[in-house]
């Protein structure tokens, strides 16, 4: 048995709203099949609540807006999204940032409902920088002039008005409103106050680069421990250990690697974890002992509650590389505790044929402990489809039905294409409706063609212009061979 997936606010995988949060190309499918009203709440709800566990890694928006239009779903529900009162007090990115990626797609088939409700949100929504992005790349550029005046009135003639707006210019993802703004004829106050917000945007980059905000440490290992140390509320742990061990980089000498030793072994919590990163980065020869030690103790409940030099020192032994590494993994890779799922990790990664057995075992009890959305598994169900492990179908086939990340199930497809005879009969047919392009591309590259929907789809996803350039080579190539399955 294996351990099923603990995020609630996923419905169970065999159903249709579960298989829409997922991304899955069955979601589609079944969407079409069902009663249209059962299949708009699905979708609706998919779209209110972002399903995604970090929107930067995981795409949904193409999927959603390919179903909308299938299901010719109308902008109702999601208009009622965008204005709803909590608009107002809550500027989150990602409580309207799919619908409004949704209607960008939308727009681009042509809705001209889709690019209206956009300019109206532009001019009047909290998030209205995603949706002047969606239009920049979208809309006309008499369009996107007119809305100058409602972006540029959101900026107040004050000190703090006019820093804003600078901020907004400088940090703009996509020029094009701005640059158009700025080059009005027909507005010249608009385009002097836009241009006086670039050259202060300018400025002050300029001085953020001559004199770096923050503290910085002092040039000595020493100093450079302390400051790792010395974060505030605010700061981010792993990025101030990060910085730590760079500037250890450039400061530590042969001299001072008795220093570095004693604080990996048991300095304060911060100044233990950079120290351990350096020491690993550097490859010294006693960092095995002291990771393992980090990765096993007790975690000092005063200094380190969280466990955080545990986490650290397997996140150093990760990223270390060469022979000695992948021996030292080899002897961990059988124990059953974080440290043996890191190097079975590290095995996947860069281990050999040989390797297999560690790996599958890993993965085996990574799932069955920790259900199919443990940080751990990318690496190990990539490397099952790298060593070609191919007993491990069945738990890569739980994987890709149950995880909630269409980033892993991606992953697990491509293990499966390279473990499992039946996938280009199977799976590799629902992943041409996939929400993800890397799936939808094996898909294309693998899909057995005796099923009547697959040539059909390839074609479909040939001539939509919404599609991505490597999932449109891969279906050339597979058109212009005639369709062969592989």
């Amino acid at each position: 048995m294996f351990a099923d997936s603990v995020d609630s606010d996923i419905a169970p995988s065999g159903t249709l709203l579960g298989l829409l949060q997922r991304g899955r190309g069955d979601g589609t499918l079944y969407a079409l099949a069902a009663p249209r009203a059962e299949a708009l709440a699905a979708l609706g709800q998919c779209l209110r609540r972002d399903p995604r566990r970090d929107w930067r890694l995981e795409h949904r928006s193409l999927y959603y807006a390919r179903l909308h239009r299938d299901l010719d779903a109308g902008l109702d529900d999601i208009e009622d999204h965008l204005f709803h009162p909590a608009d107002h007090v809550d500027a989150a990115e990602d409580r309207t940032g799919l619908a409004l990626s949704v209607l960008g797609h939308l727009a681009s088939y042509g809705d001209r409902g889709a690019l209206l409700l956009l300019r109206r949100y532009a001019a009047q929504g909290a998030n209205w920088q995603w949706a002047l992005d969606e239009l920049a790349v979208r809309d006309d550029d008499a369009g996107l002039r007119s809305l100058g005046p409602a972006v540029l009135a959101r900026f107040p003639h004050t000190p703090e008005g006019e820093a804003a707006l600078a901020a907004a210019v400088r940090d703009a993802y996509e020029p094009r409103p701005w640059r158009l703004w700025a080059e009005d004829r027909a507005r010249p106050a608009q385009a002097g106050r836009i241009e006086r917000a670039r050259e202060q945007g300018s400025f002050n980059r300029w001085q953020r680069q001559l004199r770096p905000a923050g503290p910085r440490p002092g040039w000595s290992v020493r100093e450079v421990l302390e400051w790792a140390g010395a974060g505030g509320p605010g700061d981010d742990p792993e990025r101030r250990e990060a910085a730590a061990a760079r500037c250890l980089a450039a400061v530590a000498g042969p001299e001072d690697r008795p220093g570095l030793l004693t604080a990996a072994r048991g300095g304060p919590a911060a100044a233990r974890a950079a120290a351990l990163r350096h020491l690993a980065e550097r490859g010294d020869p006693d960092v095995f002992g002291l990771i393992e030690a980090a990765a096993t103790g007790p975690a000092d409940p005063v200094d380190d509650p969280s466990g955080a030099v545990a986490r650290s020192a397997l996140a150093a032994f990760s990223r270390m590389r060469g022979p000695a590494a992948l021996e030292r993994a080899r002897r961990w890779a059988r124990r059953e505790d974080g440290l043996g799922t890191a190097a079975a990790a590290m095995l996947a990664r860069h281990g050999g044929r040989g390797d297999a057995g560690p790996v599958l075992a890993a993965l085996r009890r990574t799932v069955r402990a920790e259900g199919p959305d443990a940080p751990a598994l990318e690496s190990l169900v990539d490397g099952a489809g790298r060593l070609t492990v191919r007993c491990a179908a069945p738990v890569l086939r739980h994987v890709y039905r149950e995880t909630a990340s269409s980033r892993l199930r991606g992953v697990a497809a491509r293990a499966l294409a390279a473990t499992d005879p039946s996938f280009p009969a199977g799976f590799a047919v629902e992943c041409l409706w996939d929400c993800e392009e890397s799936t939808r591309e094996i898909a294309a590259r693998h899909a057995a063609t005796g099923d009547v929907r697959v040539v059909e789809r390839l074609r479909r996803l040939a001539a939509d212009p919404a599609e991505e350039e490597g999932v449109q080579s891969a279906v050339r190539g597979r058109l212009g061979s005639g369709g062969a399955a592989r």
